[in-house]
């Protein structure tokens, strides 16, 4: 059950006073509830009704419906992981190849992928193009700023062997945030992720870019790592059934 929250003073949140505070606290009930009830079954009738006194208007002041809060709710969890980016790109003993394959790794790591395991929104693009075209722009966002810039240091630095660092920057993350996920685009079972793995690795070394040491490349044994864990889960949910039309 969710805490009911009172609200700081007779009128003090109703005011506005603290704009940051009520932000935090409708964020804080919201993440709550979609992690509970998941995405689709939480209403903002829902969010209103444990926020404890905050009036209806002053949700909607803050935000405009409940897609905008769960875009707050996911970019507050995904600092950390944009953290972990930037400490990488910044990190000057990693040559370009290794902050790619650091990148790709971190990238399956923390609090925004358990989120999208517990909330499961629709990926349905007619009952949420809303999301659907959130992550198309977010990875070409993430393509121009992190990793073109790491694939044009890995040109320079003979690790990377890329023709085109801003396509093939764009090419790796739509296939990777999209493509390889499962809310996205459904898996059926183990056999069909280590086949994705091993399209994803082989696009990107006809690229330039070898996300993988050749030497030791198993897709079988990328079912084990944090992208095969965030397989794993949605898989298991769906009761190990592809439900593509």
């Amino acid at each position: 059950m969710i805490p009911m929250k009172t609200g700081a003073g007779e009128g003090g949140m109703a005011r506005n006073k603290y704009p940051e505070e009520t932000v935090k606290r409708i964020l804080d009930v919201a993440e709550e509830l979609f992690m509970t009830k998941g995405y689709e079954q939480t209403t903002m009738a829902d969010i209103v009704n444990h926020l404890g006194g905050l009036t209806k208007g002053a949700v909607y002041h803050h935000f405009k419906s409940k897609e905008d809060i769960f875009e707050a709710v996911f970019e507050r969890a995904n600092r950390p992981v944009v953290e972990r980016a930037e400490a990488i790109i910044s990190n000057q003993s990693l040559s370009g190849i290794e902050k790619i394959r650091a990148l790709d790794e971190s990238s399956a790591e923390g609090p925004s992928a358990d989120m999208l395991r517990a909330m499961r929104p629709s990926s349905d693009p007619v009952q949420n193009s809303r999301l659907l075209a959130r992550e198309f722009a977010d990875a070409l966002e993430v393509a121009h700023r992190y990793i073109e810039p790491v694939i044009r240091e890995g040109v320079a630095d003979g690790t990377v062997s890329s023709e085109f660092p801003r396509e093939t920057a764009e090419v790796m993350l739509l296939l990777a945030n999209l493509w390889m996920v499962p809310l996205f685009h459904p898996l059926a079972d183990e056999s069909e992720f280590e086949r994705r793995v091993s399209v994803l690795v082989r696009v990107m070394h006809a690229l330039g870019v070898d996300l993988v040491d050749w030497k030791f490349f198993d897709p079988a044994r990328m079912w084990d790592d944090s992208w095969g864990a965030l397989a794993r889960d949605f898989i298991a949910d769906d009761g190990g059934e592809d439900d593509r039309s």
